[in-house]
């Protein structure tokens, strides 16, 4: 029976819906200082996202057989007890982020009713709180009941908003010619102008930059899926780090022409008003560039509702089963999680779920201004979420340093030396992102970066003392 080959341009879209959406494009124009970022995007494509994704592409070419992810890559190349660590972070990087879409969804819901930001904004934030709360324990629910009709809409919304961010790009490029005399804000495009200010606002704000490319590593299983891998992948991941730069650097122009970053900077307020209310302000004022109204920004906020609140129930199921189905991890994690009720969900897992995630959404009903919330949220998941991109690393160091014991197809370089300097160097930039990440002006939400991360990693420590008691 003759195999069927992916096409490695199909890799490269296939990688680029998984890796890009248009929230990246906005948190950098916001975080970066408006067209200041084109600098850093640059620099972050070229020295940490082009190696971290042909790492990845030896790493799946390695282990084709392991459909578990960098759990699987741990476990080959060091052993069952770090890999129940890896599969530990994967799992609570996602408690933060199960908050952020509690908040997201319902942030969306808004825009689609009121079709503005101060309904929401001036809610009162323990209500506003409360109520994400209660939407949380409502798809927790969802998941303990194994019921995720919600898999395909969340596929269906992925897709439709992956699109619109390309639409974004051409639609306000076309509306220069259609309506020339709409409110533009004028760009200077000179290099001056383009090389940021390299201070302490800077480099705490890297970590929303390595959030932004980071998530390669799910394509993994195809690499031996492509024809000829060790020419078609290079050649895939390369063709998606160009398109990412690519729609990076045209989406911040376009963002450019509609934004003045002197107004989004002028305050704190205005700058948190512009982290949770800036995609919805651009399609508003995109519909009004075509004298179509709010039709745009409804379309995106219903397609951003749908998408936020599918994935929320994917992101409780999916990764506690990669974590407990897990029989290696089985071995470090007390019965009681294992426990299964008669539809096969892990009740306990979803209860813990419930209460990590809920304590960071009731612990935010202090935070003056619903807006705040929300760039807190984005601001702790750029401190969490890429602790788990720093096992892909280990991964491949390890990988490396067992000499020829694996055989993968492809390898990112062939000399071991420049292989490890790579390795050490990816690792490297995203503990330092992280780490500096943490760092913020308002003291609440410094705090939160530095318990969150700090309390999870405890209890996965804890986890594995109480097995062996138990036992």
């Amino acid at each position: 029976m003759e195999t069927k080959y992916i096409k490695w341009s199909t890799l490269a879209f296939m990688a680029f819906s998984t890796v890009w959406g248009f929230g990246n494009v906005l948190n950098g124009f916001v975080y970066f200082n408006g067209i200041q970022v084109i600098f850093s995007w640059i620099l972050m494509f070229a020295l940490y996202f082009v190696p971290y994704a042909l790492m990845v592409g030896e790493l799946g070419s390695a282990f084709k057989e392991s459909g578990g992810g960098v759990s699987s890559w741990i476990l080959k190349t060091t052993g069952p007890k770090l890999a129940y660590y890896a599969g530990w972070t994967y799992w609570a990087c996602h408690i933060t982020y199960i908050a952020s879409k509690s908040s997201g969804g319902l942030k969306a819901l808004s825009w689609a009713v009121f079709r503005n930001a101060e309904t929401y904004d001036t809610f009162p934030t323990i209500g506003v709180q409360l109520v994400t709360f209660a939407v949380l324990l409502i798809f927790c629910w969802v998941a303990s009941r194994g019921l995720n009709p919600l898999k395909q809409l969340a596929t269906i919304a992925g897709t439709s908003m992956f699109v619109m961010s390309i639409l974004y790009i051409i639609m306000i490029f076309a509306a220069r010619a259609i309506n020339p005399g709409a409110d533009y804000v004028s760009l200077d495009l000179s290099l001056k102008n383009l090389i940021p200010e390299f201070n302490v606002k800077y480099f705490t704000s890297l970590s929303i930059l390595v959030f932004a490319v980071g998530g390669c590593e799910k394509i993994s299983p195809y690499v031996n899926k492509v024809k000829d891998p060790s020419k078609g992948f290079p050649r895939a991941m390369i063709t998606l780090a160009i398109m990412v730069v690519v729609c990076a650097i045209l989406g911040t122009i376009a963002m450019g022409m509609m934004f003045d970053p002197a107004v989004i900077n002028a305050s704190e307020e205005s700058f948190n008003s512009y982290v949770s209310n800036g995609s919805y302000w651009a399609f508003q004022k995109l519909g009004q560039y075509y004298g179509i109204g709010d039709t745009l920004l409804v379309i995106y906020a219903i397609c951003n509702a749908v998408g936020q609140l599918s994935t929320l129930v994917i992101s409780i199921d999916a990764p506690l089963r990669m974590l407990l189905d897990n029989e290696e991890a089985q071995r470090f994690i007390p019965s009681a999680l294992l426990k299964k009720n008669d539809v096969g969900a892990y009740v306990n897992g979803i209860k813990m779920v419930a209460i990590l995630s809920g304590s960071i959404i009731l612990i935010q009903s202090f935070v003056p201004g619903a807006a705040a919330v929300l760039k807190q949220l984005t601001k702790l998941n750029s401190v969490c979420m890429p602790m788990r991109y720093l096992w892909v690393f280990t991964a491949y160091i390890a990988l490396r340093k067992a000499g020829n014991k694996f055989n993968p197809e492809y390898r990112f370089v062939k000399n071991d030396t420049l292989a490890l300097i790579a390795g050490g160097w990816c690792f490297f930039v995203t503990a330092a992102c992280c780490l500096l990440g943490v760092y913020d002006t308002d003291l609440f939400t410094m705090c939160l970066n530095i318990i969150t991360p700090c309390v999870l990693t405890a209890l996965g420590i804890i986890l594995p003392i109480i097995k062996k008691r138990e036992q």
